[in-house]
């Protein structure tokens, strides 16, 4: 952090009025509390204009006018749920977890197969993603088990067909992360 006049460079205040609040990064600012919302269609509703009210609470008279709009089509004031995504994936969620349930030790890749095989849209992280959002971890299994030294030595290459490890899928809850 560099103080430029006074300033914090990278660091921006919220548009909330009198919040103070500080945002690191490039995040949006959150919505204008319900309170605002509410005090502002009181002023409209008796009788200030858009602008006006506008000017009072520092906020554009766009904002007003969508503010009414919603208080009138819905009788809501309150902000509309921001953020979050649906995966195209979710539809077919019974499907995916019927597949692990019947066979546990399928690898992401061959679940993938499987999944276009069926003619289920989406990409291989988005099945990564889907089974980690379901508790659906997954464990890694050598293809063959090691011996003891190959006797190469401590500088000679690993043969062509050097083993690759799979992964498998582990129906264990994930913990939290730290």
């Amino acid at each position: 952090m560099v103080e430029s006049e006074g300033i914090l460079n990278g660091v921006a205040m919220s548009d909330s009025i009198g919040s103070g609040l500080i945002r690191w990064g490039n995040s949006m600012p959150g919505p204008y509390s319900d309170d605002l919302r509410e005090r502002a269609i009181e002023e409209v509703r008796s009788g200030a204009s858009r602008r006006e009210v506008a000017e009072h609470f520092d906020v554009s008279p766009s904002t007003i006018i969508n503010w009414m709009r919603r208080w009138r089509e819905t009788g809501s004031v309150a902000a509309k749920p921001s953020g979050g995504s649906v995966s195209r994936l979710d539809k077919y969620a019974k499907w995916f977890l019927n597949l692990i349930a019947a066979q546990p030790d399928l690898t992401l890749d061959e679940v993938v197969v499987a999944k276009k095989a069926a003619r289920i849209p989406g990409s291989r992280s988005a099945v990564a993603r889907f089974f980690l959002r379901h508790g659906i971890s997954f464990k890694k299994k050598p293809a063959r088990r090691r011996a003891a030294s190959s006797g190469r030595g401590a500088c000679a290459p690993a043969p062509a067909t050097a083993c690759r490890e799979q992964t498998t899928f582990c129906m264990m809850p994930l913990g939290r992360l730290q």
